[in-house]
């Protein structure tokens, strides 16, 4: 067993690198058609999941979010470095997870540290019918900067033709600048 890069802890969560160990909690949340619903990507198979994790480990812009009680890994955030000491935040959680917070508990710990290191920005997109989502960005105080009408598709229907997506923007800036 390796040993964890721990980022940062919460009262209920340990924030992580992640780890080889991870790939069953992985497979569990990427192969679940409701979780991914919203993302560019179909739920992936088990083979799929396993290149996906050396992905992960080997960057620091995914980070693990595991359960302090259980140790199971329950879900990540993505803090993608932009331009102009800007993050991009995104999110993804095992369903079985949905509605206690800890999502909210994550990304509210990960912003607080990414500001007092100096980030300026931090924005997230989402899909405007992702509104659980949404709501997360808005009580996490980010606000509402743009809708982007049919600006991109992940995917094609059965004829090819393409399926245009609109786009919520929404950011938050450091309050401490």
């Amino acid at each position: 067993m390796e040993s964890k890069i721990i980022i940062t802890e919460t009262e209920r969560l340990i924030l992580r690198r992640y780890q080889q160990e991870d790939l069953q909690d992985l497979y569990e949340y990427l192969s679940d058609i409701k979780v991914v619903e919203y993302e560019p990507y179909k739920p992936l198979t088990f083979d799929e999941t396993k290149e996906n994790l050396k992905w992960r480990i080997g960057t620091d812009e995914m980070i693990a979010v595991e359960l302090k009680n259980s140790h199971k890994m329950i879900g990540n955030v993505y803090m993608g470095k932009r331009e102009f000491e800007t993050l991009e935040m995104g999110y993804v959680f095992n369903r079985n997870y949905w509605g206690h917070g800890y999502a909210a508990e994550s990304c509210r710990t990960l912003i607080r540290q990414a500001f007092s290191n100096g980030i300026h920005r931090i924005y997230a997109e989402c899909d405007p019918l992702n509104e659980r989502s949404w709501k997360l960005l808005e009580a996490l105080g980010f606000q509402r900067e743009a809708h982007f009408r049919k600006n991109v598709y992940f995917w094609k229907d059965e004829n090819g033709k393409v399926i245009w997506k609109d786009t919520y923007v929404y950011a938050k800036l450091n309050a401490e600048e």
